[in-house]
């Protein structure tokens, strides 16, 4: 399996299917990751054919974490953002499992905000933090873990909160500060006002804020104005990746 301290995860987007070796010791990737366009159509015998081709890249013989874009409940896909619709209702453990020759036991499937919730939990802002963690992950919409002491709470949706009459991520995600050219204090308030509304339902005691735009945190983390303590994510775009070979390894 290449070594006790190694894993592997792929993290699987809209746009592109990204997968490589993670050194579970570091929380980091242990070289050049290695990204292949998602097929379009995206359904779910031509993912899991890029999945393959992946893995075989890297002659990588151990458990495999895999993340997607959906809602995943013991192993199956219960809903299906930026990917096909028929992964909706899909065993998609079985399918990666048949797909790469290994018993359903040495695969993990997560939802993808899960995956890298749990990579900054195990090595990045979360570690060693107990109470009630939040991670947001600002990007194409808004994906979110929750953790309690710790442990995740799987399947967490609350980038779809209603705020102010619209689903949150419609308002506040990281896409819509590029599509409609907000200013980062314009955008802020947004996040702000979403983060609010967070605050009104559950008590953190901290979050994460992940995604592509935690890379410029200090543009726009100081201009919040929540209740709860926010950092910015450590592992950025890896993220997903580790967290989901951390998980396949843990598993296993």
């Amino acid at each position: 399996m290449g070594g006790a301290t190694r894993g592997f995860g792929i993290d699987i987007g809209g746009s592109g299917i990204k997968g490589c070796l993670v050194d579970l010791e570091a929380g980091s990737l242990d070289g050049e990751r290695l990204r292949i366009p998602t097929p379009q159509p995206s359904g779910p015998e031509a993912v899991a054919e890029v999945v393959a081709e992946i893995t075989t890249a890297f002659k990588w013989e151990g458990p495999v974490g895999v993340t997607l874009p959906c809602v995943i409940s013991d192993g199956i896909a219960r809903s299906a953002a930026n990917v096909d619709k028929a992964w909706i209702g899909t065993d998609a453990r079985s399918l990666f499992a048949r797909r790469l020759d290994r018993s359903v036991d040495d695969i993990v499937v997560l939802n993808d905000a899960d995956a890298a919730g749990t990579g900054e939990m195990t090595f990045g802002a979360g570690a060693d933090r107990q109470g009630l963690v939040v991670v947001l992950t600002f990007g194409t919409g808004i994906g979110s873990a929750m953790f309690l002491n710790g442990r995740l709470v799987p399947n967490t949706e609350f980038g779809h909160l209603e705020v102010d009459g619209h689903d949150a991520e419609k308002k506040a995600a990281a896409s819509v500060k590029d599509d409609e050219e907000l200013s980062y204090e314009e955008w802020a308030k947004r996040v702000d006002r979403y983060i609010h509304a967070l605050e009104k339902v559950i008590w953190p005691d901290l979050i994460i804020a992940g995604g592509g735009v935690s890379k410029k945190a200090s543009r726009w983390l100081p201009l919040l104005n929540a209740r709860t303590p926010i950092v910015a994510a450590h592992l950025k775009n890896d993220a997903g990746i580790v967290g989901a070979a951390s998980a396949a390894w843990n598993h296993a």
